[in-house]
């Protein structure tokens, strides 16, 4: 059912009607409601707002309770009416850091409030504590537009230019503008989306919403308010936010005298240090925090003007009317599900309605899963939507449970400013893929150059838009825009630049066949060894038992579409006689041993035991930790093998394994030596598989043949490489991050032994472990001293990769044993290890690390459901270069798991193809750059299964080729050349670094719907799209239908057009239908078509050809002609 009934059956609820009357009441100014426990009170405020005629302002006491209480609210009445106020400043307010996101927030609720309509505002002290700007000012800065009034575009942009709005290329960031030919597109602070006004003349022709990452519409507007930022001058008319509020609002809150205490804390906290600060600069800008701070004493004033209703655990003071209900919070039952099933029964015996709320339903069926599978006779009403905390309502008898709480996981709301920062990432990431003047570019033909810029060359009467590549001394190489596909950003190691090629000497040609031979040796070897386990047969296991469904409905998380996939990939693995040979990769802390502890358990339950081979001691014993906390329900015993063993436990476990009492061993690669015997291996999991050495390997392999094994590693294996070895290796990708984990707090500081202390005391005092990176070995000592100074009693190791690894191992043992409190140490936090206890990293001189790096340190923090923080410490932002800069604001800004850093992944992409082909292949990929590497290795790969291993993919090939047609098979690719002017304009399309990229999207286009819809794209941003753009859009399906043809290059020149045919005159082709059709068509047209042959190159000349749009027709005809 949907949730909304909830909010019906609450509407029947005696009390709401007794609250509207309460408050329809002049003497009654304070409502107590007594008795509302978890989520009852959002429930209950949802059906009394469904009535209310006033705005209600909830004060909840800190922003997590104000999160969820938001949460619940819109879960029911949808984001329409229901506005979040937050804080302005992204954490304490005495650190003065702004967040242009919340501020979208704050002014998106004054500006609605003006409108006088009744609201629902959750709010919390942090937010009230800051005064807001007062009605007429707000007024005076707002700009309106709506749709058919008349005025300049230039009247617009100078209003835009006095309310402090920036001028931009592209809108991204709240207070920005930008004007292309008719079109405005302004964000203003009052909306989370920006605003695209489209102009006809002097009148708005248009007003639509677009999406900041793809900068595309997404909804249609009639009139827009535009409102500046709205504390910038620090000038101007403050109120108190219960100032700014209609007077016949209602107050709701928990505790009234909580809530006056800490509006006087965070007053405290930014007064004390005022009389403190030594220099000016500091005194000003808290003098300018403190002047819009209210304090407890107004607030008290402010507030008792106001009706309030409190629903805390006691009333402040004596209400003037009391209503009690009568609730109480859902059960803990920590997945006991014998607990779970007693409960409810009991539940349903008093005849009390049982709804589970969920946000998926597969969770719903679960449940039902599970107890039909114990035998429970429990029926229970699924609603499609959950909320924080459930309860049962005794007046209602009815139970309203979540499956977060059943399940015990971590839930998480989502606050819409979320989405308002998303801007930051989508400019990092475009600027990630810009091409800038300087830059390092491969040429397949030509090798590597510099990228010197787009540059417009007369030709004829047109000018032509291209490329300007320099190579060595100072050549210059011109590439037109319809060859873009063949240059690609060069990205080999970080650090040191590339060796620029030198034209016309062939190094780079047999660089190129170097690489492909030594390519085509390792993929031989992997398509062999796949072969090979085609024809064996295995061990296949039956379905799944009860047992199996109820270890997966017992894991904490909610799994992912990708985590699911991997492991119903694996299971069918597992089920099939093939033996399994199945690599699972995803990021540290994506879920792959949640999916390697489903398939041992699987195997388990076929009486098969099962080895778990990991690279070092530490690993061992984490995973036996995990295994064994997975499995302590059921009936299956794991232990671990590790150099940390003594010889008596080692013998015991080599004892019970032979006696196949052991189900589960871990172990390094202890596991495959020669006293190590198994009754019955039916399962072989390997971590990491990389980090083992040869023989290790070899050993590997011999035992994989008729063995299922499970690979997993961390390091991501690129997109590309996927695709290719596709043949060769069974894959899945994990790439989605776990929802509901709490993201990480990430903050950006100087260095300050202030803050050191602050974070390192505050993760003592929840018992958790701090990690401490710094990358210069020399002063790691130094930083300990200084810990020990301001926190005597922290207990400090040093870990660096200088040390034996022996010492390293023994000390990250210790401190995942909790022997240590901070963790010092250079970038070693090794890839693999979690330290689910470790919730606080600090990072010093974050500047000096790439994104990725910084991501995947930040990425050791945050495993557990606990709130995990990050400290990038590094010199003021205004020392920084640009390029650090934007670095520490984006990762401070996606404080998510996996959010869009993928894209910045690529260094960790060269290493993740280094790990899978070997580690000889870096050095390849550091002379060739990544993207030429990856061409390459697509075509080794083709050309093996086309010959030498026909036979293998004879069933492939076969179904592929039925598809084409006949010219196809003999072009690879086919190259236009014309002097028609094709390009975008400049005042079409501003910025060459944006021709660019649309330039290369363009050029990788092949389908003509996907064309289409590129031009829709442009005309959305940019308006209609000129003539000269047009005609370059249609080189997209001219140059596929020439391919198809069997045309290597086409011409468009002086009028006519020139299409040469496959250059080898004995080839098939010229026995195709497809060439059969282009002498067709001569034969019929002879007037103006004629065959050429010259220097054995056959071409046909077509006259009265002035724009592509007839080349495209007259292709077109061809193609269709019967052969």
């Amino acid at each position: 059912m949907d949730i909304n009934e909830l909010q019906h059956i609450y509407a029947a609820h005696a009390h709401t009607k007794a609250l509207a009357a309460q408050l329809q009441d002049k003497d009654v100014k304070t409502v107590f409601l007594a008795g509302l426990h978890a989520s009852a009170a959002p429930l209950f405020f949802s059906a009394h707002l469904k009535e209310a005629k006033q705005t209600t302002v909830f004060i909840l006491n800190d922003l997590e309770e104000a999160g969820y209480f938001y949460h619940d609210l819109t879960q029911i009445c949808g984001e329409e009416q229901v506005l979040f106020f937050p804080s302005s400043y992204r954490r304490a307010i005495k650190y003065g850091q702004k967040d242009a996101a919340n501020e979208i927030l704050r002014t998106e609720v004054l500006s609605r409030l003006q409108k006088d309509e009744p609201l629902a505002i959750v709010t919390y002290p942090d937010a009230i504590a800051e005064k807001v700007m007062s009605h007429g000012e707000l007024t005076a800065r707002t700009l309106k537009v709506s749709v058919g009034e008349h005025t300049e575009v230039d009247t617009i942009m100078d209003i835009l230019a006095d309310l402090g709005f920036e001028r931009v290329d592209y809108v991204y960031e709240p207070g920005q503008y930008a004007l292309r030919g008719s079109i405005v597109d302004v964000f203003s602070f009052s909306s989370e989306y920006p605003y695209r006004i489209d102009f006809f003349g002097d009148e708005v022709d248009s007003i639509r919403t677009f999406e900041v990452e793809t900068q595309l519409s997404r909804e249609r507007k009639q009139s827009i308010a535009i409102v500046p930022e709205l504390n910038v001058s620090g000038s101007g008319d403050f109120v108190p936010f219960l100032e700014f509020i209609p007077k016949d609002c209602v107050l709701a809150m928990k505790d009234f005298l909580w809530i006056r205490d800490r509006i006087d804390v965070i007053h405290e906290e930014a007064v004390s240090p005022l009389a403190l600060a030594a220099d000016e600069e500091h005194k000003k800008e808290l003098m300018n925090i403190v002047r819009h701070l209210t304090d407890g004493t107004d607030f008290t004033m402010q507030a008792i003007g106001f009706r309030r209703i409190e629903f805390g655990h006691k009333p402040t003071g004596t209400p003037q009317a009391t209503l009690t209900f009568d609730t109480e919070a859902q059960p803990i039952f920590h997945k006991n599900f014998g607990l779970v099933a007693s409960c409810f029964t009991d539940f349903l015996e008093k005849g009390y309605t049982l709804y589970i709320c969920t946000d998926s339903e597969k969770q719903a069926k679960r449940l039902k899963d599970i107890f039909e599978e114990r035998g429970d006779r429990i029926t229970f009403t699924y609603v499609n939507k959950t909320l924080h905390e459930g309860f049962t309502d005794h007046a209602l008898r009815s139970c309203f449970f979540t499956d977060h709480q059943i399940f015990d996981r971590f839930h998480k709301y989502s606050l819409r400013s979320d989405r308002a920062r998303s801007g930051k990432v989508a400019l990092t990431l475009k600027e990630l893929s810009q091409f800038e003047p300087g830059d390092y570019v491969v040429h397949i033909d030509h090798g590597i150059g510099k990228f010197a810029g787009l540059v417009r060359l007369p030709n004829g009467d047109s000018t032509q838009e291209v490329i300007k590549l320099i190579y060595q001394n100072e050549d210059v190489v011109f590439v037109s825009i319809h060859s873009l596909h063949k240059i690609s950003k060069y990205k080999g190691k970080e650090g040191e630049p590339p060796r620029i090629n030198k034209l016309g000497t062939g190094a780079w040609e047999r660089m190129k066949e170097k690489t492909k031979t030594k390519i085509k040796d390792i993929a031989r070897d992997l398509i062999k060894l796949y072969s090979q386990r085609k024809q064996e047969k295995g061990f296949a296991y039956t379905p799944d038992s009860f047992l199996q469904h109820e270890l997966e409905a017992s894991f904490l998380y909610e799994d992912t579409p990708d985590q699911l996939k991997a492991t119903n990939d694996v299971k069918a693995d597992m089920e099939s006689t093939r033996p399994m040979d199945r690599l699972v990769c995803g990021d540290v802390g994506f879920g792959k041993t949640e999916v390697a502890v489903r398939a041992a358990f699987k195997a388990v339950t076929d009486n098969k035991q099962v080895a778990v081979l990991v690279p070092t001691t530490v690993l061992a014993y984490q995973h036996f930790q995990t295994f064994r906390d997975r499995l302590k329900e059921f009936p299956c015993k794991v232990e671990y093998l590790s150099r940390a063993r003594t010889a008596k436990d080692t013998t015991r476990i080599l004892k019970e394994l032979a006696n196949g009492e052991v189900n589960i061993l871990i172990g390094t690669n202890k596991l495959i030596g020669k006293s190590v015997k198994f009754k019955d291996l039916g399962l072989l999991i390997i971590d990491e598989e990389q980090k083992f050495g040869v023989s290790v390997k070899e050993k590997l392999r011999q035992l994989k043949v008729n063995v299922d094994t499970l690979t997993m590693t961390a390091t991501p294996i690129p997109r590309t490489l996927q695709f290719s070895l596709m043949g060769a290796r069974d894959l899945s990708v994990i790439q989605t991050p776990p929802p509901n984990r709490y993201p990480i707090q990430t903050e950006v500081h100087t260095f300050n032994e202030e803050i050191i202390t602050e974070a390192i005391n505050f993760e003592m005092s929840r018992n958790g472990q701090v990690f401490f990176v710094n990358n210069r070995i020399q002063n790691l000592q130094e930083l300990k001293a200084l810990i020990l100074r301001h926190i005597p009693d922290c207990r400090v190791c040093i870990g660096h990769g200088q040390m034996k690894p022996e010492e390293l191992e023994k000390i990250i043992y210790d401190f995942v044993n909790y022997d240590y409190d901070v963790l010092l140490a250079t970038t070693i936090i090794e890839s693999g290890i979690d330290i689910p206890n470790a919730n606080t990293i600090i990072i010093n001189a974050a500047q000096n690390f790439g994104l990725s790096d910084l991501h995947q340190m930040r990425g050791r923090v945050g495993r557990s459901n606990r709130k995990a923080f990050c400290y990038l410490l590094a010199p003021p932002l205004s020392a920084l270069t640009p390029e650090a800069r934007r670095r520490l604001q984006a990762i401070e800004n996606f404080s998510g798991l996996g959010s869009g850093i993928h894209i910045a992944m690529q260094d960790l992409d060269i290493r993740g193809a280094g790990n899978m082909l070997g580690a000889e292949q870096s050095g390849f990929i550091a002379d060739l750059g990544y993207e030429t590497y990856q061409k390459i290795l697509a075509e080794a790969v083709k050309e093996l299964k086309e010959d030498e291993f026909a036979d293998v993919y004879a069933e492939e090939l076969q179904a592929a080729g039925e598809e084409k047609i006949s010219g196809e098979d003999f072009v690879s690719e086919c190259q236009v050349e014309s002097d028609l002017e094709l390009l975008f304009p400049n005042e079409y399309i501003p910025s060459s670094s944006e021709r660019m990229l649309l330039y290369r999207e363009l050029d990788g286009l092949e389908l003509d719907k996907d064309v289409l819809e590129f031009k829709l794209r442009l005309e959305d941003r940019f308006g209609k799209v000129p003539h000269e753009g047009q005609e370059l859009l249609r080189i997209v399906p001219l140059r596929r239908l020439a391919k198809r043809l069997g045309a290597e290059k086409i011409f468009l020149k002086a009028g006519r057009m020139t299409l040469f045919f496959v250059s080898n005159p004995d080839s098939p082709y010229y026995q195709s239908a497809a060439f059969g059709k282009v002498i067709g068509y001569m034969g019929a047209n002879p007037r103006y078509c004629n065959l050429r042959e010259q220097n054995g190159k056959r071409s046909m000349v077509v006259k009265n050809v002035e724009n592509v749009e007839t080349a495209v027709g007259i292709l077109q005809e061809i193609v269709s002609m019967e052969g």
